[in-house]
């Protein structure tokens, strides 16, 4: 059955992933908000779809169509927005009768799933985010894997991903806004860690500022080393070399996790199960806030044996 789409945040960066998503599931979309009008993107999927630069024009729009027939109305919102701004767009898409679909992080500080909790009760619908790394066909794999080896692991991160000077300027580099490195740009891996390794128990972080982290976490099955960057200068000389502006590494005891292709459909595949009742809900997306958050008050420590290497550079 096709579902109508709308999407919050449409003229962002992550937006074209949910567009073809929408595409690729076979559904629809009705109607899309940004306070920026670039979004002739839009053509490429549909030339019926609402376009509005306020939310409350828009939030109006979904309304109307909540009151008219069954066959108009928004099934799922899509969130793409700014992170601060992902649990009030939940709760508008919970008012209007909607399902949700929202980038990660869903919150930025982990209370704030309490009341979103409370809401889905009362509305009688769900909100689920995207964890794509979780459908990833080889770190699937992988898990698989570690389930069968049991045991402890030695994990090394390393996520580098270059940013120019906009992002300080926007609210990518505001940590009120985006949550910091370890929530804007660590929060999917941290997931990804929590997912394969099991819970946290110690945290430790040794470097924070406004391009780069770096700490320490025990989890059940793991401890981990991890450094977190925006800042072109921390890529290694063979990334750099070669033209690279990311580098992402995850060694398991000293062997590397090979997951740089399969990318593009992923969340394709993350619509696919959520709109067959498997998504990950706020359940699923609690424990890498908290984890996120608590390494984002954690006190800075003087290194020590634990420390990344890229640190000692």
């Amino acid at each position: 059955m096709i579902k109508n789409f709308a999407v919050i945040g449409v003229g962002g960066y992550i937006a074209p992933r949910h567009l073809r998503a929408i595409r690729d599931t076979s559904n629809r979309l009705v109607a899309a908000v940004d306070p920026k009008d670039s979004v002739g993107i839009l053509d490429q999927y549909s030339f019926d779809v609402k376009f509005f630069t306020e939310i409350e024009r828009f939030d109006r729009h979904l309304e109307k169509l909540r009151r008219g027939p069954e066959e108009n109305r928004v099934d799922y919102i899509s969130i793409c927005s700014p992170n601060y701004l992902h649990d009030a767009h939940c709760r508008l898409a919970l008012r209007v009768g909607a399902d949700v679909i929202c980038e990660k992080p869903m919150v930025i500080n982990p209370w704030n799933f309490d009341a979103l909790e409370e809401l889905e009760v009362e509305a009688k619908h769900r909100i689920h985010t995207v964890l794509q790394l979780r459908v990833h066909p080889d770190l699937i794999k992988l898990k698989q894997s570690l389930q069968e080896e049991g045991g402890q692991h030695d994990v090394v991160l390393t996520y580098i991903t270059s940013r120019g000077p906009w992002y300080h300027v926007s609210w990518k580099g505001q940590p009120d806004k985006s949550g910091g490195v370890a929530t804007n740009i660590g929060v999917h891996f941290f997931d990804l860690l929590l997912w394969l390794f099991g819970p946290v128990g110690e945290i430790k972080v040794y470097h924070s500022d406004n391009s780069r982290m770096s700490g320490f976490i025990e989890l059940e099955h793991a401890r981990v080393r991890w450094f977190l960057s925006v800042d072109s200068q921390d890529l290694p000389f063979l990334a750099r070399a070669g033209g690279k502006t990311t580098y992402r590494s995850i060694t398991v005891d000293g062997k590397e996790v090979e997951f740089s292709e399969g990318f593009t459909d992923l969340h394709t595949r993350v619509y696919e199960e959520t709109l067959a009742g498997r998504g990950f809900g706020i359940a699923a997306a609690r424990p890498s806030i908290e984890l996120t958050y608590a390494i984002r008050t954690a006190p800075i420590l003087p290194k020590d044996e634990c420390v990344h290497p890229l640190l000692n550079k």
